[in-house]
């Protein structure tokens, strides 16, 4: 009796003291590599640009976070449509690139602390910034609205302006231009990527960048459950803030002029 109990007693002790489960901060230092998934097309967070190049505020963070556990980065293309699937399917140990913190992929995966607050709101022709001022004023059958599939801004149009005309443009890079054009009247994006993309065409307004139709934040994507990951990511983020990193690699970007 006393051999089972002891038995007993020291399974228990084992479950309790049991080896914590692998981390993607030790696995990633032992093979020397950080894989990370990007879209490539969402500036100013992140471009491919024709030589093959990743270039952008969170294609830097990265970069620096890479330096900080001595490897190296290997970017791993995907869509918006896809990035949440090709996550899961482990094809990248992490996903950057202006990632909006939504409930959704919280259900699926862990995110970073917020790196910047950020917002929807209409990007429009400049001589049209009285008449998409409000939902009820976008919410209409004749206002034509354009998104690129899959991501946060095509679930805020189907949520909030179900009555409006959508169409779905695959090239986040060139959609901008369907506007200028008067091939669409309205994008709905973030409201970083409006004041960026409005200096490279100069008939495009953000509207009312500073009071967005919705609230959200950008983090990165990170594996559910790996607590030891998330919280080195939170303490280098931290540190990149306060030492001023992050300021200097934002303001580098965004004073970017347009081309």
């Amino acid at each position: 009796m006393k051999s089972l109990i002891s038995a007993g007693l020291l399974l228990a002790s084992g479950a309790a003291f049991a080896a914590p489960s692998a981390s993607l901060l030790d696995a990633a230092q032992q093979r020397g590599t950080l894989s990370v998934c990007t879209t490539g097309d969402y500036k100013p967070y992140t471009f491919l640009r024709e030589d093959g190049g990743y270039e952008g505020i969170d294609i830097a963070l990265t970069e620096s976070l890479a330096r900080s556990l001595g490897v190296k980065v290997q970017w791993v293309p995907t869509t918006w449509k896809t990035l949440m699937p090709d996550f899961l399917a482990g094809k990248c140990d992490m996903a950057v690139g202006g990632v909006s913190i939504s409930l959704e992929r919280q259900k699926k995966a862990f995110f970073s602390d917020p790196i910047t607050v950020d917002g929807k709101i209409p990007f429009v022709r400049c001589d049209d910034v009285d008449k998409y001022q409000t939902i009820a004023q976008l919410n209409q059958p004749s206002v034509r609205l354009i998104e690129p599939p899959g991501g946060t801004n095509e679930a805020f149009v189907h949520r909030e302006l179900p009555k409006a005309q959508l169409e779905l443009y695959h090239d986040n890079t060139v959609i901008f231009r369907h506007v200028a054009e008067n091939k669409a009247d309205v994008m709905i994006t973030d409201a970083s990527e409006a004041l960026y993309q409005q200096r490279n065409y100069p008939t495009l307004c953000a509207v009312n960048p500073d009071k967005p139709l919705q609230y959200s934040e950008k983090a990165f994507l990170l594996p559910r459950d790996d607590s030891a990951f998330k919280a080195y990511v939170d303490q280098w983020l931290h540190l990149t803030k306060a030492t001023g990193e992050y300021q200097r690699i934002a303001d580098a970007w965004l004073a970017k002029p347009a081309q």
